[in-house]
């Protein structure tokens, strides 16, 4: 397997990182002009969102050809400069593969609607009557996940958006046409994967009801997914690359699996339960303040138990589907560089590799979009019809959209104070916070406390301290509801990192392993230790060596 723990990830949304030639679409050329700011970070890999050939009804996770890039990013030749220039800098590409389905206008669907059996066994493709699908599944963006195509007198299964037909892993040509994707990319000098949503990719035998739910217990983890990724790692050979996975609504047990090394599957995995504890009722459209007992909790199942597994995490806040955690789990408006700073902080220094969303290093907020007009997110445009059919006003839906919607997270790259945020000299697809002139990357890189600066440091210590990359974790104080605390060990090093998630002072006893240790890196210039304890200011964190 790479070596992977003392790395850190980047990852790109593509289309909202930088624009170089006036279009107001981020492109390929653009990452490439913006490496140098990357190398000067620290960081290891960056991981590409798609720019495959797309209709982009979901920003490039509806793949038409896993093989061609959209003309909107760029050409073949821009991609194989981007990897040269990226490699010359000791940084590797990492390409995200989508896997559990293909768009509609992929040429395999397309054949399949032509009536070419051979391709309809690509998918997941049902007999049935117009108004009865197969089983009462809900796609993840709302409605249900079966589509009718009347000419062939077939539903087929899409868990995500209708133009998103699922795969069908079950037939072992569709695995060999994937595996030579990853061959094909391999050879482009691509140094690491991430897979989307491929705990999915193993659906049941039967398709049943599912009378309590929305049909994922049916899906999730299914029947041959481990065998599955096990023979597309391998076989691809791709067991000594970075490769993580997206897992849809896990089990623990599951993800020790996936990411043990001698299951020869993945590197790391992410999860998303420490990301739902302000979901009420489950419900990510149902708003609730964050559950700090709760995130506290899962932070220690899921550090702990990976641990004892022999699994590996990939640690992480934001990505281009999650909010901006300034926004939901700091104090954007009193403490927003405290508060961002502590959350890195929190995640980095955890046992897992940390993924950094673009501008989370600069403490980017959420859009706080006024009007409908303002969203481009298909999830985002579906809920909010859903929003209204259900009763609520539209200010109560802005409300939620404006706390829940993935385009907080894709809105452009926030350069300089200049026009469009310099992100595009032309006005951007989304358009960015009006903080930006505030919040930018040449403000930061000036600014020798910044919160881009704290990362750096934070990388750099990852690299420096072999307990932060190699050591155990154990967790304490388990009982204050809003305070983090663990401790990092190994035979030689210990480390205690205490953050606070309040907005006013909380104090703590101090372990009694912690006595006579000093401050390593903090958010406030000195911490308050006196006799034997530690006052956290509002949004503090301490790390104590």
């Amino acid at each position: 397997m790479a070596d992977f723990k003392d790395k850190v990830v980047y990852q790109i949304y593509t289309k909202s990182f930088m624009d170089s030639n006036g279009d107001g679409l981020g492109d390929i050329p653009g990452v490439t002009m913006r490496l140098d700011y990357l190398k000067e970070l620290g960081v290891d890999y960056i991981w590409m969102t798609p720019f495959f050939k797309s209709p982009l009804n979901d920003n490039g996770y509806d793949v038409a050809d896993y093989t061609a890039i959209d003309p909107v990013f760029g050409t073949m030749e821009d991609v194989e400069e981007l990897i040269t220039q990226a490699d010359q800098r000791g940084i590797g590409l990492m390409f995200d593969m989508v896997f559990n389905h293909t768009s509609t206008d992929h040429v395999w669907f397309q054949k399949a609607l032509a009536g070419d059996r051979e391709y309809q066994d690509y998918y997941i493709f049902r007999d049935g009557r117009p108004d009865t699908p197969p089983t009462n599944w809900e796609s993840k963006f709302g409605g249900s996940a079966w589509e009718y195509v009347p000419h062939l007198g077939k539903w087929y299964l899409h868990l995500f958006d209708v133009s998103q037909a699922d795969l069908n892993w079950d037939n072992p040509k569709v695995r060999e046409e994937l595996k030579d994707v990853l061959r094909f990319w391999k050879n482009k000098g691509v140094r690491g994967f991430r897979f989307d949503v491929v705990n999915l990719i193993s659906k049941p035998p039967i398709f049943e009801n599912d009378p309590a739910g929305d049909g994922r217990r049916f899906y999730t983890d299914g029947p041959h997914v481990h065998e599955y990724i096990h023979e597309l790692v391998t076989d691809a050979g791709i067991e000594d690359y970075v490769t993580v996975g997206e897992m849809s609504s896990t089990t623990l047990d599951n993800c020790v699996r996936y990411s043990n090394p001698g299951e020869k599957e993945l590197s790391m995995v992410f999860n998303f339960h420490h990301l739902k504890v302000d979901y009420k009722d489950g419900d990510k459209w149902a708003l609730m303040p964050a559950d700090l007992p709760a995130l506290k909790n899962l932070f220690r199942t899921w550090q702990e138990g990976m641990q004892a597994g022999n699994g590996w995490n990939a640690v992480f806040w934001c990505n281009h589907d999650q909010p901006r955690s300034v926004s939901r789990f700091g104090d954007e408006q009193h403490y927003r560089t405290e508060s961002a700073k502590m959350l890195a902080a929190c995640i980095h220094l955890m046992r897992g590799t940390p993924y950094i969303y673009q501008g989370e290093e600069l403490g980017m907020t959420n859009a706080h979009y006024t009007s409908i007009g303002q969203y481009q997110d298909v999830e985002s445009l579906n809920y909010y019809r859903i929003l209204l059919e259900r009763g609520k006003s539209e200010a109560e839906a802005l409300e939620i959209l404006s706390r829940r919607s993935r385009d907080n997270s894709r809105t452009p790259m926030q350069w300089s104070s200049d026009e469009n945020a310099g992100f595009s000299s032309a006005q951007p697809w989304l358009a960015p916070p009006e903080n930006y002139k505030e919040i930018n990357v040449r403000a930061a890189l000036a600014d020798g406390d910044s919160v881009f600066r704290f990362y750096q440091k934070l990388i750099q210590l990852r690299k420096q301290l072999p307990v932060i990359s190699g050591g155990k974790i154990e967790f304490l104080y388990p009982y204050e509801p809003r305070v983090v605390v663990y401790r990092r060990f190994d035979e030689t090093d210990e480390l205690f990192v205490l953050c606070s998630f309040a907005g006013e002072e909380t104090t703590l006893e101090l372990p009694e392993r912690a006595a006579g240790k000093t401050l390593l890196i903090g958010n406030y210039e000195a911490a308050a230790i006196r006799g034997g304890k530690i006052t956290l200011r509002p949004y503090e964190c301490v790390v104590l060596r």
